[in-house]
Order: C-alpha cells, then structure tokens, then sequence
C-alpha cells in the first residue's frame, strides 16, 4: 500500500505544469472531447509506466539492492531539482488526422512521457519498492488526478493552481525520498 499512496503522491506533484499536463490541455482544447482524450491518457500511462517500472525492477535485480539505494537516492535528489524547472510544452502532440481523438491522444501522451520526470519517477519508485503493480496502479492514478481535471476544467484551472508551490512540494518530497535512500543504504 506504501508503494501505491507514494507513487500516486508523487507523481500527481510532479506533473502539476509538467509538459503532459499542458499537453492535455492543448488536446481539450483542440478537440473538445473529454472522454477519448482522458480514456487516451490512461492507456498511454500505463504502457509507458508499466514499461518504465519493469526497467526499474530489471536495474535493481542488476545493479542490487545496496548500489541501487544509493542509485535511487541520488536520482530522487536529481528529481527534486528537475521538478522546480517549470516544462514549456514542445510539439508532442500529432494532429489529430485519421488517428481519431482517442488515437491521436494516446500516441501524444506516451512519446511526450519518455524521458519526462514521471517516468524516470516511476523507474526510480519500482526501483525502490520492488512492486510493479503498486507502482504501475499509483504512478497511473497521479497521472490522471493531475490530468482529468485539466482536461475537463481547461484554462479555468490552470490559471489559479500556483505552480510554483506544487512544484516546491513535488520537489522536497522526492528530496525527502533521496535523503531516506541514502540512508537505507548506510
């Protein structure tokens, strides 16, 4: 349980003015269809975070288990530093074309997340928790508590959330993250 209620925290601070979060809000507002675009980011999540925890789980067994603490602790501390640099979005999304809503949002969402803090984070928690299916089930639920809303609330929300303070939060907890690492492997 430890693993889903920390994967769903972090990832949901994490991905407050993440560029996948701006990235549902330019697929609300460009097709105006909430529901394939939220169904979209669900199963692009999963697939990309079902992958990224299966390479966690893989570095641990390789690297073991006292290496991989100090790994986990310094990438939760890079983490911590990533996290207070605010995303601009780039031009991850693909027109939506003959790809349908649905499509369009799925593909979107999955190349936007490679290599983006919530993945790497998902690498990290598997990592550290050795629960594929916690990790996987939280890091996905603070993805679409993060994203739902923003698909369905648009602009409304985004200019009254203060960023900056979720980004701190974000930020110390995958500090607090690493520093408990470093100490779990002394």
């Amino acid at each position: 349980m430890e693993a889903f209620l920390v994967s769903t925290g972090l990832v949901a601070l994490a991905e407050m003015g993440d560029k996948t979060q701006l990235l549902s809000l330019v697929l609300a507002a460009r097709f105006r269809r909430p529901w394939p675009i939220v169904f979209g980011i669900f199963i692009a999540t999963v697939a990309n975070h079902a992958l990224a925890a299966a390479v966690g789980g893989w570095l641990n067994e390789f690297i073991g288990p006292q290496r991989m603490r100090i790994a986990i602790g310094l990438g939760f501390i890079a983490m911590a530093l990533w996290t207070l640099v605010p995303d601009k979005l780039e031009d991850c999304g693909p027109a939506q074309g003959r790809l349908g809503v649905f499509a369009a949002t799925c593909i979107a969402f999955f190349l936007g997340e490679m290599g983006d803090k919530t993945q790497v984070a998902t690498v990290a928690l598997a990592a550290r928790y050795a629960a594929f299916a916690s990790v996987v089930l939280g890091t996905t639920t603070g993805m679409m508590l993060a994203n739902v809303p923003v698909v369905f609330l648009g602009e409304r929300i985004a200019t009254r959330l203060p960023l900056i303070i979720l980004r701190r939060a974000a930020a110390a907890s995958f500090a607090a993250l690493g520093i408990l690492a470093f100490i779990a492997s002394t």
